[in-house]
């Protein structure tokens, strides 16, 4: 009954949704103000981003280095700065980029923003919270706004992520992660193994389409 239920929102949701974000609108979040462009990924319809940023706000942000990979709406990075994190927002897509420097410049938020693939174009540094909500379909990104939904058909961004990240963090380093049960969580599993972290699940959300789970990142090395 469950799943069926899923199905029957999902179907219905889903068309409604697509029409409305098929024109710029602003999103509204406490005393943060957003323009969100279409094919940006809009935090009021996707409940990955809202799970993420109550669990990040959880921690000592204070004067914390904080790096959110794929920043999207820039919610996050936000947010978190007006705690007092030192933040960057990085993001692959060029116009994500120029509507964070705009929502930036709006809210009076001082944050680093980098057009970057991942870890690309980013200075070798570490970082004490990585935030990452990723892309997971496996498929091939074939323009800009694809790549907040896809992966890659063998999950060449997860290859990539955790290929680079241990450049970018030290012993004690948050890395937290947001997936849901509709992507392929052992095949991301794996490949954080290959590449010599672990991941544990520390929270766990349901709603009618999707179970969205945050991940606690580590280092093998390090436990």
């Amino acid at each position: 009954m469950k799943s069926f239920t899923k199905y029957i929102t999902s179907k219905t949701l889903q068309p409604a949704i697509k029409k409305y974000l098929a024109k710029t609108r602003i999103y509204q979040y406490q005393n943060i103000s957003l323009t969100i462009p279409p094919g940006v990924f809009h935090p009021g319809f996707f409940f990955s981003t809202k799970i993420l940023l109550k669990h990040v706000l959880s921690l000592q942000l204070n004067k914390k280095k904080l790096l959110e990979l794929g920043a999207g709406s820039g919610l996050i990075s936000f947010t978190t700065a007006q705690k007092n994190a030192i933040v960057t927002a990085t993001d692959i897509n060029p116009l994500v980029i120029e509507f964070l420097k705009l929502n930036s410049k709006t809210n009076n938020i001082s944050v680093q923003i980098i057009l970057s693939d991942l870890f690309d174009d980013i200075e070798k540094q570490q970082f004490d919270i990585i935030v990452i909500n990723p892309p997971y379909y496996k498929k091939n990104p074939e323009k800009n706004a694809d790549f907040a939904w896809y992966c890659g058909e063998n999950g060449e961004y997860f290859e990539k992520l955790f290929h680079q990240l241990k450049n970018y963090m030290h012993n004690e380093t948050e890395i937290c992660m947001v997936l849901c049960d509709g992507c392929d969580i052992d095949m991301i599993k794996s490949i954080a193994g290959k590449n010599g972290f672990t991941m544990k699940i520390i929270l766990m959300k349901q709603n009618l389409i999707e179970n969205n789970f945050i991940f606690n990142i580590e280092s093998i090395k390090a436990l």
